[in-house]
């Protein structure tokens, strides 16, 4: 088992996000936590990167190693966990070179680190194309690319991805979620929290369905593309 989560409870304030959930991911997977917005699905990835505190009973390991353990710069400097946030946060006022660069600061492998960064333009083109363009001037797919890459970076053990095709047209939308198979592909273990349901669970080989903080469904993407109610609830129909 890469991950495993157990009991995770999070509260901001008097208000509780997750009401102790139970999940696990196996190394080599894609697994996607689908939900409507405000149902905890980034308050998961959050807790996971150490971002936010989590409540006692909670039990997190990552390879047999107690995440409370680690502050969320050794999450990722440590254990190799990388987290692409809601948003991107990219650094507008650097080059897409600055960036991928950046993200490596922890790094010791210096020989590899060159490599990576000719496999990300490689996965990713466009970004090739505008290698020494301030990031804050590229199209929000060509952003959503370059936090991808930037966690590729910085830690590709696993990848935690928050709403990667927000804001996406189609066909960007598609570019995006290829690259992230190929980065699978290579030995990446990805976690994907999305509202676009359909997209996910066609990308995912597993499931888990999060309503107000509890997790109430999970199962074969297949099976949960085939469930009824998560066909209502989820998938228009």
């Amino acid at each position: 088992m890469l991950l495993s989560v157990e009991n995770l409870r999070v509260s901001y304030g008097k208000i509780r996000a997750l009401h102790g959930i139970d999940f696990n991911i196996e190394e080599g997977e894609i697994v996607c936590i689908i939900g409507a917005n405000g149902a905890g699905k980034s308050t998961t990835l959050r807790a996971i990167s150490r971002l936010v505190p989590v409540e006692s009973g909670t039990k997190m390991t990552f390879d047999g190693n107690d995440l409370l353990d680690y502050a969320a710069d050794k999450v990722v400097s440590k254990l190799g966990i990388s987290h692409v946030p809601e948003g991107r946060r990219l650094f507008g006022n650097l080059t897409v070179m600055e960036n991928l660069t950046l993200a490596t600061f922890a790094r010791k492998d210096n020989d590899q680190i060159q490599k990576d960064i000719d496999r990300v333009l490689t996965i990713f083109p466009r970004l090739d194309e505008r290698k020494t363009q301030k990031s804050g001037t590229l199209s929000g797919g060509e952003q959503q690319m370059l936090a991808i890459g930037r966690a590729f970076m910085s830690g590709r053990r696993i990848m935690l991805l928050d709403e990667p095709s927000m804001g996406l047209a189609p066909l960007l939308m598609m570019d995006v979620f290829r690259a992230m198979k190929e980065l699978n592909e290579e030995g990446t273990t990805i976690l994907l929290v999305e509202q676009n349901a359909r997209m996910a669970l066609q990308f995912a080989r597993r499931g888990y369905v999060l309503e107000n903080g509890e997790l109430v469904l999970e199962g074969r993407s297949d099976d949960l593309l085939n469930d009824p109610e998560v066909k209502k609830a989820y998938l228009g129909g």
